[in-house]
């Protein structure tokens, strides 16, 4: 979808059969920007192969992708209002067996340190799984997916806001997670739940959260991001050609759909854009990125885009600040810029400050390795398991390098 495709957006009463088909093509296309948390597409760079190779080369990647296969423990928990909240828990491999530990005189021993995951913005809980992977078997962990998405429940509530994200996270602790310590990680949309949840339920992260994650996230000023284009032309889009796309979205969904599966080689180059930094991550793991985006339906991506503009959770932070924490962003992320993680950092200045160079939005599926090494560190810092109690020695980029600022909390 290039600039001028602003045609068709407008959804007023009494568009005839044509008019709604054009506005459906462009929605649909558009969603492949907006469920990556961008406004606008660009074109897909799709002329050096036949459009027959590439749609054979796609059922072949989604026959034989291993990416978001690791399966846990299932579990429901539920929301305030009622929506189901599905997750998984993977339990630590233990030497032996402790369960008979309670017995004759023996006290129970201490429950492990447990890392929830919250995912990002039309993601799933699948979207963490190099880091699944990686820690499978060492630490207690619990995988879940946000209302709407996944195989979560769609919301009972009309609209959503990040507040009632943050409550569902606590729905989903209390599920799984009833007691010991607990390590937060959260990607975009999943980093901003664990604001919410530090803004609702102070008292949780006072008593049992002993280290977090932010990952390519932002604690607010979210309507001023530009994703690579003009700030004048993007506010244009965002007064002009969102609203119509998101009104046709929910009137219309089964046409939109039609539209975004006829225009899915132009999806898949957006996402691609906006998601990864390089032109060369793994075909395999694209379109493992594709399919999770194109699961979300476009009602959904409609429902849950304005959240995002009234985020505000800079205080919420403090709740964080005498802890080991991990900020971390993909240098060319363009959904949510390095910047935002940097306004974080800078609100936390004792966090460990991480840009890992070249990566984009989706920097835990494009360098793993390098997520995986410093969400080590923090695990490190809080679990015996991980071998010590010191506070992670996060190494900061060299740009970054005295660059912090006196922070957002008092003392």
């Amino acid at each position: 979808m290039g600039e001028g495709d602003s045609t068709g957006t407008g959804v007023a009463g009494g568009l005839g059969a044509a008019a709604w088909r054009r506005g459906a093509g462009v929605a649909g296309a558009a969603v492949g920007v907006l469920a990556a948390g961008a406004a606008v597409g660009v074109a897909a760079e799709r002329l050096t192969v036949g459009r027959g190779m590439r749609r054979k080369a796609r059922l072949a990647l989604d026959s034989t992708c291993p990416y978001g296969t690791l399966r846990g423990t299932p579990g429901t928990a539920v929301a305030d209002d009622g929506t189901e909240l599905y997750y998984e828990v993977d339990e630590v491999d233990e030497p032996g067996d402790r369960r008979g530990s309670r017995f004759f005189g023996r006290r129970r021993a201490a429950p492990p340190v447990t890392v929830v995951f919250s995912h990002g913005y039309c993601l799933n809980q699948d979207s963490w799984h190099f880091q699944r992977a990686a820690l499978r078997g060492a630490v207690r962990m619990v995988f879940w997916d946000q209302r709407s998405h996944g195989r979560s429940g769609r919301g009972s509530t009309p609209g959503v806001s990040i507040d009632l994200l943050g409550r569902d996270l606590k729905a989903v602790i209390d599920a799984a997670a009833p007691e010991g310590p607990l390590v937060l990680v959260g990607h975009s949309m999943g980093g901003m739940t664990t604001m919410a949840l530090a803004a609702h339920f102070p008292e949780l992260i006072d008593g049992r959260v002993v280290g977090a994650a932010f990952v390519g996230t932002s604690s607010g000023r979210l309507s001023e991001v530009t994703y690579g284009l003009p700030a004048a032309g993007m506010s244009v889009i965002r007064r002009t050609v969102l609203p119509g796309a998101f009104k046709l979205m929910t009137a219309q969904t089964a046409l939109v759909e039609r539209g975004r599966r006829a225009g899915s080689e132009i999806v898949g180059g957006v996402i691609k854009r906006y998601s990864f930094g390089s032109r060369d991550v793994d075909p395999a793991v694209a379109r493992f990125a594709e399919r999770m985006i194109e699961a979300t339906p476009v009602d959904v991506v409609a429902e849950f885009y304005p959240a995002f503009a009234e985020h505000d959770k800079t205080e919420a932070l403090c709740a964080f600040d005498d802890r080991p924490v991990l900020v971390l962003a993909g240098e060319k992320d363009m959904i949510t810029p390095a910047t935002h993680s940097q306004a974080i950092a800078e609100a936390l200045p004792d966090a460990g400050f991480v840009v890992v160079p070249g990566a984009g939005h989706l920097v835990m599926l494009e360098q793993p390795a390098a997520v995986n090494e410093h969400l080590n560190e923090v695990l490190a810092a809080v679990s015996p398991v991980h071998g010590g109690s010191a506070r992670p020695a996060f190494e900061d980029d060299a740009r970054q390098s005295g660059q912090r600022g006196p922070g957002a909390c008092p003392g």
